[in-house]
């Protein structure tokens, strides 16, 4: 048994590590804009992670909408396989031109209308958060964060359409190159905003929302530069959405929209809780911001292993190896709960040291609360990590209905409720929001390993005529 899991272990690790890393590469972004922002003080970490929460939940959903952009790809260079001359190797095989270009070009139009559309959502959430119960102060300086970010989101989107396009077709090797670039340009462009240097002007809190939104316009020109000057990706690459095939872009939406809200569902869950800190102060939020983008960060790995595992179900199946794919959950458990509980001694034995960058503000209130919520997070990092995985176990079985589902259920019917009612009713403040986050995470992570188990168990059932 220990030489099957280092064995699958090893497997799932050929493809999970690259990912893991690109993921840390990429949230390496805010975590520079929460460092950044920590350092200017309370008021502006609070702000500005507020701001960044719905940034992210919009960019998230954004982001679910055009990941189909990879398997059409995908799906389209397996046909061109298919019609190759017998025996071919793989690499000598190119997908029909016509048919990529098409999915580029109805991927970049999806990632327009969804840009467009989530720039204006958040300067009129922007105009909302007033009545959400937040400081005044805060709501001020949100407000301006939030205007400086909403340009961003649309070459974000682009950037996530065409790194969907290298990776359907197998050539990603830029991908990792520019995201650790970006960290670097990001937070050069932070300071020197943030600060004035270089006799540009001192835009403090709306330096870092602009820096970002320059960073995302950067790295989609340097993704695409990349890809023009690849011989292979080059002449498949569209960016005329003016010719975008209506078909092709109903097809991406109809297959993004499950995506999009299982994603969104998770986002909005954290996007809420955010909203119910707020209500307890600056400070609380200001903790709630530190303490849940250490979580972020650690799911990263999550989001690695669930791809992984998610590649390896679909291939297992096609190969009629239902053993193997259960393997592959037990595996995908295994190194994420390694990791946690690495990660979560870190958070019990030096909590002053891992929120030193984030909350370097002098508030020992926050501080305070952080290192309580710490506690939680140890534990409620493991149930993070299990559902996540099981959503990506799901769509190895082209299962995405299920997750969504199965999200909505612990999220929202078992999480939020209990949020509100430890932090009110209980009077446990910002450490009742986290507990009722744990008991959400826990809910969804059992319903979505369950339903994983339940239906290899009903197609092991439906072999057995066959196989009799």
């Amino acid at each position: 048994m220990p030489s099957t899991l280092l064995r699958d272990s090893r497997a799932l690790g050929v493809l999970a590590v690259p990912l893991v890393l690109t993921q840390l590469a990429q949230v390496a972004l805010t975590t520079t804009d929460t460092v950044m922002m920590g350092l200017l003080g309370t008021a502006e970490l609070a702000a500005g992670g507020l701001a960044i929460v719905i940034f992210n939940q919009l960019r998230t959903m954004g982001v679910g909408l055009v990941t189909s952009v990879g398997n059409q790809t995908a799906a389209a260079a397996a046909r061109a396989e298919q019609h190759a001359a017998g025996g071919a190797a793989r690499a000598e095989v190119s997908p029909a031109p016509d048919d990529v270009r098409a999915i580029v070009r109805a991927g970049l139009a999806v990632a327009t209308l969804a840009g467009i559309a989530g720039a204006v959502l958040m300067v009129l959430i922007g105009q909302t958060l007033p009545w959400l119960g937040q400081d005044p102060a805060v709501v001020d300086l949100a407000r301006t964060m939030l205007y400086a970010l909403a340009p961003g989101l649309l070459p974000c989107l682009w950037f996530q359409a065409l790194r969907q396009f290298t990776v359907g077709m197998r050539r990603p090797q830029a991908l990792l190159r520019i995201t650790i670039a970006s960290v670097a340009v990001n937070a050069a462009l932070n300071w020197v905003l943030i600060h004035g240097t270089f006799g540009l002007p001192q835009l403090g809190l709306i330096g870092v929302g602009t820096a970002t939104s320059t960073v995302y316009l950067l790295t989609f020109l340097a993704l695409y530069l990349s890809a023009k000057r690849d011989k292979e990706l080059a002449p498949l690459l569209s960016l005329n959405i003016a010719k975008a095939d209506p078909e092709a872009v109903r097809r991406l939406v109809r297959l993004g929209i499950p995506i999009a809200a299982t994603y969104g569902s998770e986002a909005g869950f954290f996007s809420v809780t955010a909203l119910m800190a707020g209500t307890f102060g600056p400070d609380a939020l200001a903790a709630h911001t530190a303490v849940n983008q250490l979580v972020y960060i650690a799911f990263q790995v999550a989001v690695g292993l669930s791809h992984a595992a998610s590649i390896n179900v679909s291939r297992e199946l096609a190969l009629g190896d239902l053993d193997a794919a259960r393997r592959i959950k037990n595996t995908a458990l295994a190194c994420a709960a390694a990791v946690m509980t690495i990660v979560g001694i870190l958070y019990v034995a030096v909590p002053r040291l891992v929120l030193a960058p984030f909350l370097d503000t002098g508030s020992d209130r926050a501080l305070a609360i952080a290192t309580q919520l710490l506690l939680v997070t140890a534990f409620l990092q493991f149930f993070d990590c299990a559902q996540n995985i099981g959503v990506g176990l799901l769509r190895g079985l082209d299962d995405t209905r299920s997750g969504f589902r199965i999200t909505l259920v612990g999220y929202w019917a078992v999480g939020l409720p209990a949020s509100w009612l430890l932090a009110h009713a209980l009077g446990l403040g910002t450490l009742g929001i986290w507990l009722g986050l744990l008991t959400g995470l826990a809910t969804t992570a059992v319903l979505l390993l369950r339903r994983y188990a339940h239906s290899l168990a009903r197609r092991e059932a439906d072999a057995l005529p066959a196989t009799a």
